[in-house]
């Protein structure tokens, strides 16, 4: 589940980072990356489980829809956090000015 979930958030991002392309101030094209090496990663990682172990390819169960929540929110910290460093807006320089 944690793939289909990153997967649906790296399209969403990418669509959002495309319409918004010539001014990406908010850096999406990072959130973008971020959730399409995630994605990549986690295909691999199945797929390499998969032709070794067989199975199931998707879990769908609670435990593998909150780690695809953590994944997207440990994301959105990321990002968070390098907005607030790079203050496209300039907010946090007027606040610390006084």
């Amino acid at each position: 589940m944690w793939l289909i979930m990153t997967a649906l958030a790296a399209v969403i991002t990418t669509v959002i980072w495309y319409i918004k392309a010539p001014n990406d101030k908010y850096k999406l094209g990072l959130l973008s990356l971020i959730f399409w090496g995630a994605t990549l990663m986690w295909l691999v990682d199945h797929v390499m489980a998969y032709l070794t172990e067989g199975g199931e390819f998707l879990e769908i169960n609670l435990d593998a829809t909150l780690l695809g929540l953590s994944v997207i929110t440990l994301a959105l910290l990321v990002w968070v956090i390098v907005l607030l460093i790079s203050d496209p807006k300039g907010i946090l320089k007027r606040v610390l000015r006084g």
